[in-house]
């Protein structure tokens, strides 16, 4: 007969399950990110007299990181200090700066480091990190500088962080340093110096990174070899950008829809929607990478077919699907379509970012609907982005509603929001096209007040405004004290206006101003020979028509194939509204 265990042994196997209960429940509210029963829990840990090891302090910390909770972090930090941990390892406060920096509480972080008695690589390294992804390199390089001990960590995290944040020339300098001293390089070395490379769009510096990865072996690496694939597409080599990529003997999703983008930005759909159909597995950047190509190259019709497919396969469309979806829709004009996808995203909730609201005020603009502009505008709460603002204030210069233009501009400055250089153009395009000639120069002269310096596009706004308005002696003032020489915007908008008054003289200056710049340009040829029959130089007239013949100018002057508005319409009636209605 088994013995009965006694009294104080089934007390302490009972004190010992309840421990692991409330530890592996402590656990569990980490994994699931449920932040306030974990410090509650670790609370009640501490009143048993439970204290956690390292570990799991430092998943603790993570959790808070990761859910960006700041008040939750200081707690955690409140509570070692308060438990006697304040002279913990470095390890744990390793794990404290990453926490810091997740929840944007720079300044938290570099109090705490500061005050670290033992400093160690990792906590070097994790200033660094936490600086390069704020972008806060001026800091980064500072600490780097001053780092009593660096390891291969320490060079990548700084590379990587000058390419991501857009200081590339330092990037490859810093890359070119590091390969010269004799401490070794690794996969993420290469990345960071591809990431300068591929934004560069230099398609030497991409050779010399394929030539350095090759040599190195690492080219079976999968990240590294779609790097070199996207930054061969990007600077139009696609054809080496396909010989790699059939090289890769591993692909994923993102090398076959790099190698797709390549083929759709260049204007090649045949051959990108091709590869898009042997793609084993797609996702939404693969179907949007498509849908932008059609779109930016004026197939809207095709783009939406390509989206109706896509909800069809159940893929979910993201910010830049809706986006590119909406200005394929502007392109073709078609505001039934355009309604649906807009529709589509009121009914599943869809939280449209800046540029998706931006597209969908530019789509019902350039479809004529303008009311409906106004409203998405209006009901939006996400009036802080000036990118907003200019599309609105473009659609209401679109349909030469100017004053009102100018209204909305004011009351952005009423509000506290910096106009940017392209608010000036869109501001300016409104006062040409409405005949507000004063106002509009009393906006270009107010430029210089809000910290920029009026560069060609706005002179050819300036220019456009008064030659609208026949002042061409103004004009011709400000083309004189142009800071630089006028582009063939400028001459243009010129030519525009002599069109408009007659103005011959001054047309026949501008012509051949425009087709010293752009010698392929048929407007400047027409506007030119048209200019010497007034002037009954008839000569010059079959010189010009003769010229306009023999130049390479036919993607100007493809009249047969040019689509007229009946067959944008017809191009757009060819999508019923049922092809997308019955996929969403």
């Amino acid at each position: 007969m088994p013995s009965i265990p006694p009294p104080n042994r089934i007390r302490s196997e009972s004190k010992r399950y309840h421990r692991i209960c409330l530890v592996q429940a402590f656990y569990d509210f980490c994994a699931r990110g449920k932040l306030s029963e974990a410090i509650d829990s670790l609370q009640l840990l501490a009143r048993k007299g439970i204290r956690l090891d390292t570990r799991s302090l430092s998943s603790l910390l993570h959790t808070c990181g990761v859910l960006e909770s700041l008040q939750h972090t200081k707690w955690v930090h409140g509570f070692l200090k308060f438990t006697g941990l304040k002279r913990q390892k470095s390890f744990l406060y390793n794990h404290l700066l990453y926490a810091y920096f997740q929840c944007g509480s720079f300044s938290g972080a570099r109090r705490l480091f500061d005050r670290m008695h033992v400093k160690n690589v990792f906590s070097w390294n994790a200033m660094l990190s936490g600086y390069a992804k704020a972008g806060m390199m001026k800091e980064a390089k500072s600490l780097f500088d001053k780092m009593p001990e660096r390891d291969i960590v320490s060079w990548n995290t700084l590379l990587i962080g000058f390419a991501q944040n857009a200081m590339l020339v330092q990037a490859i300098k810093f890359y070119t340093h590091l390969r010269q001293l004799s401490i070794g390089y690794n996969q993420f070395t290469l990345a960071g110096m591809l990431i300068a490379c591929v934004k560069m769009e230099d398609v030497g510096l991409i050779r010399q990174g394929h030539g350095q990865v090759l040599v190195s072996g690492f080219l079976s690496n999968l990240v590294i070899g779609s790097s070199i694939v996207d930054g061969y597409a990007k600077c139009g080599w696609i054809g080496h950008a396909h010989a790699l990529f059939d090289e890769m003997q591993i692909r994923d999703t993102m090398s076959w829809t790099t190698l797709v983008s390549g083929y759709a930005k260049r204007g090649d759909l045949y051959s990108a929607h091709r590869l898009f159909d042997l793609m084993p597995e797609k996702n939404a950047i693969s179907w949007t990478s498509l849908i932008a190509g059609y779109a930016e190259h004026g197939m809207g019709t095709k783009a939406l077919e390509v989206f109706a497919a896509m909800m069809k396969n159940g893929c979910r469309p993201d910010q830049f699907t809706y986006s590119s979806s909406l200005c394929a829709c502007s392109g073709i004009t078609s505001v039934k379509h355009g309604k649906q996808i807009h529709a589509h995203m009121i009914r599943t909730s869809f939280t449209p970012n800046v540029i998706v609201l931006s597209t969908l005020v530019d789509m019902y603009s350039k479809c004529g609907v303008l009311d409906s502009s106004k409203v998405v505008f209006q009901v939006t709460t996400r009036k802080q982005d000036i990118v907003l603002w200019n599309t609105m204030i473009s659609a209401l210069a679109y349909h030469g509603s100017g004053e009102e233009a100018i209204q909305l501009f004011e009351e952005m400055l009423r509000v506290g929001l910096k106009p940017n250089e392209i608010t000036f153009v869109v501001v300016l395009t409104a006062c040409s096209h409405s005949g507000l000639v004063d106002k509009g120069i009393q906006i270009f002269e107010s430029i210089r007040n809000h910290g920029f310096v009026p560069n060609l596009d706005h002179y050819s706004c300036l220019i456009d405004l008064l030659g609208r308005a026949g002042r061409f002696s103004e004009v011709m003032d400000w083309v004189h004290c142009m800071p630089r020489e006028p582009d063939w915007q400028v001459w243009n908008a010129l030519l525009g206006a002599c069109r408009i008054h007659g103005n011959v003289e001054l047309g026949k200056q501008a012509a051949e101003k425009l087709l010293e710049l752009e010698p392929q340009s048929p407007t400047a040829y027409v506007a030119l020979s048209n200019i010497y029959a007034k002037l009954g130089q008839w000569s010059n007239v079959e010189k010009r028509r003769v010229q306009l013949m023999v130049n390479p100018i036919s993607s100007y002057l493809d009249v047969e194939n040019s689509p007229s508005w009946v067959d944008l319409h017809n191009l757009a009636e060819k999508l019923p509204v049922g092809a997308l209605l019955s996929f969403i």
